[in-house]
């Protein structure tokens, strides 16, 4: 018995080109405060997230922390040749962000700028974070 030619149960397969797969955002994706809607999914990136927080129920938007990442060091390095380095809050957009409740404070989400080659990709510098409504 022979399975050639047949999909794996379990993978999706795409008889066409899914604009999602390669990185549209949908047309009813929410930038901004929730405002109680339901969220089916929160994809945490740059900017402030809209989320409903698992620990105290709040629903809002996350507040940010920087932290510095591989993405920054790689643009530290770069002007490093000429004998100095910057490693400054002025590089905020290549640094990885930590995504924390604003009414409890605990941490829900982080998104790393692990990418060194994003040093030289300015569009994808800030990228704004979005949630599927449910």
């Amino acid at each position: 018995m022979s399975k050639a030619g047949e999909p794996v149960i379990g993978v999706p397969y795409y008889a066409g080109q899914n604009p999602y797969q390669a990185g549209i955002v949908p047309p009813n994706a929410i930038y901004g405060d929730p405002m109680g809607a339901p969220i089916h999914q929160t994809f945490y990136r740059d900017t402030p997230a809209p989320f409903n927080c698992l620990y105290c129920g709040n629903t809002g938007l996350t507040d940010i922390r920087s932290k510095p990442g591989v993405a920054a060091v790689v643009a530290c390095m770069t002007p490093f040749m000429l004998g100095f380095c910057f490693l400054c809050p002025s590089m905020d957009c290549l640094w990885n962000k930590q995504h924390h409740c604003p009414q409890c404070g605990n941490k829900v989400a982080d998104f790393d700028k692990s990418d060194p080659c994003l040093v030289m990709d300015p569009p994808q510098w800030k990228q704004p974070s979005f949630a599927l409504p449910a």
